[in-house]
């Protein structure tokens, strides 16, 4: 099978290397193994009874302070973020991290090693789709310590970074797309970093046992201090970038959207996490299918066609499903890429426009009412539209469930309906229309 981004993708053999922890210290081997479709990563803890393995879910989530931590159970696995990251940034949806202690190798402190160890073992293609989010309104978290990560809708995975120490000191900024061969030259390189007034309080909680100039970069005033000189003018905002990918890789879906990140950290990556679980959890839970009733409860194309006067493109109900009472009634609305509207109306984004909604919502109480009145004789006509709420977007594929009631006449000239229209079960726009209908 051709390689493309759209199928889930594993490593194609094993792959080991070996190194020092950096919070514990401890030496260790990690082997990379091929796993199956649906198999997301999972970390295997070689080195306990049973080998238990963890998989790097949010749920799992345990600790997040200068790195990290996942674990079920007693078990954990430290400073999982950069295997993560490599293993997302590189296009690997499938793999077991297998290690014989609880903490990857640091290697020098940069995702380089493990993008190397990918490349040893080859990237496979498997024959079932990639599992995504797709961002479809503004997602935003923010921390008592300034950091702010907002996720807006986009068709690629972008990333818009700032990245500032104490002071402001070595504020840096950078924004691109993340691809495999981005993250690989331009984001894996970027090695981790410490300002030296955060060493003694991260030796004093038993942490970086493993760290050294050889695998760290620390900042002490306005000095570098490295083995080497700094990969790259802005290496530090490029590692900050590298700990976001591995941090949102815990949702266990590609991203489709654009962040734009002010002074992240572990902590408020997490946080995006979380609201971005939620959300997948809605939606999933809405997603479920919904049996559409047929025959004599309702009206077919032609029979909503024989009441109302309007044809494409402003016909805006498919059919009625079902009159619930003399007062109710229930249509849908199934919405295509087809329709005229998007043509003009956020092309690069297509969302339904709430005016159609609304004409939606009066077409089917017109209909409700013309039953009622059990005549065609007459044209129903807006007078006022109260209470209108656009609840959330529309898009192409979804079908709309459009809800009227009657509650008010005067006769059978005026009326008043309370009308809303439905996604998913969701309420995504409602308001009470007024129309008055007169002879043809």
């Amino acid at each position: 099978m051709a390689s493309t981004p759209e199928f889930q993708h594993t490593v194609g053999k094993t792959a080991s290397f070996s190194g020092t922890s950096l919070h514990t210290g401890e030496k260790v081997s990690l082997k990379l193994h091929p796993a199956p479709v649906d198999h997301g990563i999972k970390f295997k803890r070689k080195d306990l009874q049973d080998e238990p393995t963890i998989d790097a879910r949010l749920e799992n989530l345990k600790t997040v302070e200068r790195a990290t931590t996942i674990g079920e159970g007693s078990v954990r696995v430290h400073t999982v973020e950069h295997v993560l990251a490599t293993l997302s940034g590189m296009g690997v949806d499938n793999a077991i991290v297998e290690m014989d202690a609880n903490e990857p190798p640091i290697g020098d402190g940069s995702a380089q090693p493990y993008v190397d160890l990918i490349k040893r073992a080859g990237v496979t293609a498997q024959e079932e789709p990639r599992k995504f989010f797709d961002v479809r309104e503004p997602v935003h978290v923010e921390s008592k310590t300034g950091a702010l990560l907002v996720l807006l809708p986009d068709e690629k995975f972008r990333i818009s970074c700032t990245q500032a120490g104490p002071d402001n000191r070595f504020a840096q900024y950078l924004s691109m797309e993340v691809t495999p061969a981005v993250f690989e030259r331009e984001i894996a390189p970027a090695r981790t970093f410490v300002f030296y007034e955060d060493v003694e309080p991260l030796m004093e909680k038993n942490l970086i046992k493993g760290g050294s100039l050889e695998n760290a970069i620390v900042v002490r005033g306005d000095a570098v201090l490295s083995k080497e000189p700094l990969r790259f003018p802005d290496e530090f905002v490029r590692h900050k970038m590298l700990d976001i990918i591995g941090d949102l890789a815990l949702i266990g879906r590609r991203i489709r959207g654009h962040l734009v990140a002010v002074k992240p950290g572990h902590a408020v990556n997490a946080d995006l996490a979380r609201a971005l679980t939620r959300e997948q959890t809605r939606r999933s839970a809405l997603s479920v299918t919904r049996a559409v009733p047929r025959g004599d409860g309702g009206f077919d194309t032609d029979e909503v066609m024989q009441i109302l006067p309007h044809r494409f493109p402003f016909l805006m109900v498919d059919r009625i499903i079902s009159f619930e009472s003399e007062t109710k009634c229930i249509g849908i609305k199934t919405v295509t890429i087809n329709e005229p509207f998007f043509q003009g109306h956020f092309p690069g984004h297509p969302v339904m426009p709430g005016v159609m909604q609304v004409e939606a919502m009066a077409q089917v109480a017109s209909i409700l009412l013309f039953k009622l009145a059990k005549t065609t004789s007459r044209i129903g006509y807006f007078m006022s539209a109260d209470g209108v709420k656009f609840r959330k977007p529309v898009f192409p594929g979804d079908t709309i469930f459009i809800h009227a009631e009657l509650t008010k006449s005067r006769g059978e000239r005026l009326a008043k309906a309370k009308c809303h229209c439905v996604v998913n079960d969701a309420v995504v726009s409602e308001g009470e229309l007024m129309f008055t209908f007169l002879d043809k």
